[in-house]
């Protein structure tokens, strides 16, 4: 621990932060964007070794619900090693894991609950994952999986295979419904229509060359890929499809679960009941802990099909127990779906005052602000429209390229989301029309035009946001396809007053970003104007 002067402290943190570089492994990731070094936390605050205090929005990257050190944590902690426990007993029954499985599966969704069995794997969710996809080729007797772009589910070879970066593809990816780069250039519920509609069929088409998978797996909200949460609707038609095929659905909620978006389970939102349940991160209270949970007739197993040395991690059972706890007695969830409302609704004025600022999305309190490059030229086909068809030009009100006809509206994902807008100008003769849009192809269909055009990522700027952040005292994170998406996962204990804090610092790291952009950057987007304020969103 670092004394002495600031002069002092700074030699020490500086010199830490050198014998790092030189010994880790160059496969290291936040150290390298986070350049600080932690010596004391508490709650939403670190102090690094050099005295600087910080907001840690990153959380462990989720795993810490109730902050750093939380006091019903650490008594949990301190009751078992003072109790003369054993700290590490593989799978046996102890006193610790009972209280944590009873916790657990009291808060689990009552379609599941009431059939569960659980799986304590190692002490990582991509083990988990691991865990769950054999159990579901085991179950079945089959061997393929259905995964969705933009997945992140681990960092080992199967986990891998079904994550959206995936080189040697072995599953089926499907398009996971997304408003701001919708796939399908539509966004809103005909996206989320036309992606239901692509699986549905793969799956029924006999000569897809997909045959019947062993089980879909998908997360509720992606966070890896730029916090894209998936609409409720489309969550109910990927159980009913998967349901009435009998292909196990397995969610994937290492991230989102224990209050994270707003409910206790992300899958709470749709109100569905998975065949599986993946978790991890926040159940173990800040220490290693990661099961899965499913229904009891797919338990075929043998014994020792799934094993690990340290799933029996008595310190991390304590302090989940103890986190499930608070976090249900307290209402946590609910209290994170009010401020993530908060923040989001906030956040939602930089895209009308900052061109860079594409999008803001979201759950409770999990986060996502993309920034983009708002390039003048915009050269590729999707952009340009149809073929022989002029671009979009840009709304000099706005700097965003005009959609025609379509008014620009909340951001997707917060509380102010509307119905379903306009997606074309038309339709007219030879429209296309998506699901629930008026007018037919009367003659040879051409080309829709996208309902929104969004601007190319700006991974620079995003990570100039992050820099900016870090010298105002806040810790953030990078995601999203192209590492363009500022993300927040700030604990659920975060207070009002912190919420504020966190906000103006954001905002003024992101100001100073764009100024630095607009000034020294090779590109020049307009600034938007913000419109009258009858035209704010209101939810």
């Amino acid at each position: 621990m670092a004394g002495g002067t600031p002069g002092e402290a700074r030699a020490v943190q500086e010199g830490i932060l050198r014998r790092q570089s030189a010994r880790e492994s160059s496969a290291r990731t936040y150290a390298r964007a986070l350049p600080i070094v932690p010596v004391r936390a508490r709650g939403l605050t670190i102090e690094g070794a050099d005295g600087r205090r910080y907001l840690d929005c990153l959380s462990g990257a989720g795993t810490l619900a109730l902050g750093h050190n939380h006091p019903v944590v650490l008594e949990a902690i301190r009751g078992v090693l003072d109790s003369g426990a054993p700290l590490s007993v593989l799978d046996l029954a102890t006193p610790v894991k009972d209280a944590f499985v009873t916790e657990l599966f009291s808060t689990l969704p009552p379609g599941l609950a009431a059939h569960a069995r659980v799986q304590f794997c190692g002490p990582a969710g991509t083990d988990a994952v691991e865990a769950a996809l054999k159990l579901v080729r085991t179950a079945t007797g089959r061997s393929g999986v259905l995964a969705f772009t933009g997945a992140y589910h681990g960092m080992t070879a199967g986990a891998l295979v079904a994550s959206g970066g995936a080189q040697d593809v072995r599953v089926t990816r499907l398009p996971y419904p997304q408003d701001y780069r919708c796939p399908f250039g539509l966004g809103g519920p005909s996206g989320a229509e036309l992606a239901a509609r692509w699986t549905e069929t793969l799956l029924d088409d006999p000569k897809s060359g997909v045959p019947l998978p062993a089980g879909m797996i998908l997360e509720p909200v992606q966070g890896e890929g730029g916090v894209i949460p998936a609409p409720d609707d489309w969550l109910r038609r990927m159980r009913r499809l998967t349901a009435d095929r009998s292909i196990p659905l397995i969610a994937d909620e290492v991230q989102t679960g224990v209050g994270r978006t707003g409910a206790f389970w992300a899958v709470d939102h749709s109100g569905i009941t998975p065949d599986v349940m993946v978790l991890s991160k926040a159940i173990g209270g800040s220490l290693p802990l990661a099961v899965i949970v499913y229904r009891d007739d797919l338990d075929t197993w043998q014994p020792g099909a799934h094993a690990g040395t340290f799933r029996g991690n008595q310190l991390a059972m304590a302090a989940g127990t103890a986190t499930l706890a608070y976090v249900r007695e307290n209402a946590l969830a609910e209290r994170a779906a009010t401020l993530g409302s908060r923040m989001l609704t906030q956040l939602a004025d930089l895209t009308r005052e900052y061109a860079w600022v594409g999008d803001v999305r979201g759950r409770g309190l999990m986060i996502g602000i993309e920034l983009v490059n708002p390039e003048p030229d915009r050269t590729t086909p999707a952009e340009r429209g149809p073929a022989g068809a002029p671009g979009i030009p840009d709304d000099p009100g706005t700097g965003r390229p005009q959609a025609t006809g379509i008014p620009d509206g909340p951001v997707a994902g917060h509380p102010g989301a509307t119905a379903t807008p306009t997606i074309f100008d038309g339709p007219g003769p030879g429209a296309w029309a998506a699901p629930g849009v008026p007018g037919g192809p009367t003659s040879a269909p051409t080309r829709p035009v996208p309902r929104r055009v969004p601007y190319p990522a700006a991974p620079e700027l995003a990570a100039a946001v992050q820099r900016e952040c870090l010298h105002r005292g806040l810790i953030v994170e990078l995601g999203g396809r192209h590492a363009s998406v500022v993300r927040l996962l700030p604990p659920l204990t975060i207070s009002d007053e912190q919420v504020t804090a966190v906000l103006d610092r954001l905002t003024d790291a992101i100001a100073a970003a764009v100024r630095h952009q607009t000034t020294h950057g090779p590109t020049h987007g307009p600034r938007r104007q913000r419109r009258p304020d009858s035209a704010q969103p209101t939810g």
